[in-house]
C-alpha cells in the first residue's frame, strides 16, 4: 500500500505520484472486473494514499495532486476512462479533505491539477479533463456544505485557467 511505498522516504511529494500510479494498476490487475465503468477504484485508491500519508507523517495537502495524478494515472493505463478516473479522484479528495479538516478550497484546486497532470501525460482531452473536475469537485463540495461549495467555487475560479468559464 501507500504507507509501505512511502516509508523511510524523505521527499513524500515527488515520490507519490509513481507510488500511487502502480499501486493503482496492480489494484486493478488484481481486481479484473474493477468497475471500469464506476468509480469506485479511483476512489478508494484516493482515499487511502491520503490517509497513508497523513499516517506518515506527510503534508497531504502538498501530495494531493500527486495523489490524484497517480490514480488517474493508473487508471487510464489500465484501461478505464479519462472521465470516470478523473470524476472519482478528484471528489474523493474533496471528501477526503472534509474528513481531515483540510482546506476544501485548496484541496480541490490541487486534486483538479493533479487530473489534469494524468490527462497530459496520458495524451487525453485535457479540455474535456478540466471540466469532468472542477464539475466533480463542485459536487463533491456541495455534498459536504454550502460552505464548503463556496469555497471550492472561488478557489476554482482563483486557481484553475478555465474554471470561471466552466462555473459560469
Amino acid at each position: 500500500g501507500v504507507v509501505e511505498g512511502l516509508r523511510g522516504v524523505t521527499d513524500i511529494e515527488n515520490s507519490i505520484v509513481q507510488v500511487v500510479t502502480d499501486l493503482t494498476v496492480t489494484t486493478l490487475k488484481e481486481t479484473k472486473e474493477f468497475v471500469v465503468e464506476g468509480i469506485d477504484v479511483p476512489a478508494s485508491i484516493v482515499q487511502g494514499a491520503i490517509s497513508g500519508i497523513a499516517e506518515v507523517g506527510g503534508s497531504v495537502i502538498k501530495a494531493v495532486r500527486g495523489v490524484v495524478t497517480g490514480a488517474v494515472r493508473g487508471v487510464i493505463e489500465s484501461g478505464g476512462t479519462q472521465k470516470k478516473a478523473v470524476g472519482g479522484a478528484v471528489a474523493q479528495a474533496v471528501h477526503s479533505a472534509k474528513e481531515l479538516g483540510l482546506d476544501i478550497g485548496e484541496t480541490a484546486v490541487e486534486a483538479v491539477h493533479g487530473s489534469l497532470e494524468a490527462v497530459r501525460q496520458a495524451g487525453g482531452d485535457v479540455a474535456e479533463a478540466t471540466e469532468d473536475a472542477v464539475l466533480a469537485a463542485l459536487d463533491a463540495a456541495k455534498e459536504i456544505s454550502e460552505a464548503a461549495f463556496g469555497s471550492a467555487k472561488n478557489a476554482l475560479k482563483a486557481g484553475v485557467d478555465g474554471a470561471t468559464k466552466i462555473i459560469d
